[in-house]
């Protein structure tokens, strides 16, 4: 497992830059590098490029694992093939925080939703984690199908909004909105639960089920889901072309809001 030093820079769209000594690897997520040094190498892979992918039949086999919770086949290797220290960084994809994750510290495995991982030492493996109870497989939307990093290094995994994280005590339970899970210790007890009531779950904006996870362990909270993001830009996108001014009433009206764009001061 290569050990690598690491500074997390920004407030709201962060990065984190990883610096490599002579012959260390760090592993990123398609498409997730910002920048680095020259004399850093570039290797795309299947899988993640760990050392437990040997063979072919290895790397297939974690490339199908990736295909399932939804990333891309392959990952990229960042070598540092110079003779002094190298820098590569990796960008947030959305708004929040990037969390680093020191595996050692968290017993060697840590659950997490499917696209929050960033990057990581390499040497970290990336699975794929399935609940096992029924109730989550039909009804647990996004905390059905969760990545597992596995190994004794350090990995990044980023949330949206501002991240929360708390610690269950045994028998301790929390409610929360599955979108809302970032990563869990896998000892942490994950369910899901109806909201109990018709018109709650039909009215009530939060959906029909909340993910009930009860300690021992640690659980990890973002206070802005990508998904949630992505609705919210979606309904005040132009449904039918053109544009929509903000906050203008007569955009709404039909005829693809011309009168609202003329009062607008459209130039088209």
């Amino acid at each position: 497992m290569d050990v690598v030093d690491y500074e997390i820079k920004g407030s709201e769209m962060q990065f984190v830059e990883v610096e490599l000594d002579p012959g260390e690897a760090a592993v990123g997520e398609a498409g997730s590098m910002m920048y680095m040094d020259a004399g850093i190498g570039m290797d795309t892979v299947f899988g993640d490029g760990s050392a437990s992918q040997g063979g072919i039949f290895g790397k297939l086999l974690g490339a199908g694992k990736r295909l399932i919770t939804g990333e891309s086949l392959f990952t990229t290797v960042y070598t540092n093939q110079g003779q002094g220290k190298r820098k590569v960084a990796f960008a947030a994809p959305y708004p929040g925080k990037i969390l680093p994750m020191d595996l050692r510290q968290l017993g060697g495995t840590l659950i997490c939703q499917k696209d929050a991982f960033l990057c990581a030492a390499k040497g970290v493996s990336l699975g794929i984690f399935f609940q096992q109870k029924l109730s989550v497989g039909f009804f647990g939307g996004e905390g059905f199908v969760m990545q597992k990093l596995e190994g004794d290094g350090l990995a990044f995994v980023h949330a949206g909004g501002t991240v929360m994280k708390r610690e269950l005590q045994p028998g301790q339970t929390l409610l929360i909105d599955t979108g809302c899970i970032v990563a869990l210790t896998p000892n942490v007890n994950f369910e899901i639960q109806y909201v109990g009531k018709i018109k709650t779950a039909l009215f009530g904006g939060e959906g029909l089920f909340f993910a009930k996870v009860t300690g021992p362990g640690t659980v990890w909270l973002q206070s802005l889901p990508f998904s949630r993001l992505a609705s919210r830009v979606f309904a005040a996108a132009p449904q039918n072309g053109g544009r929509r001014e903000e906050g203008s009433v007569l955009g709404g009206f039909a005829g693809g809001g011309l009168l609202g764009s003329i009062l607008g001061g459209d130039d088209d």
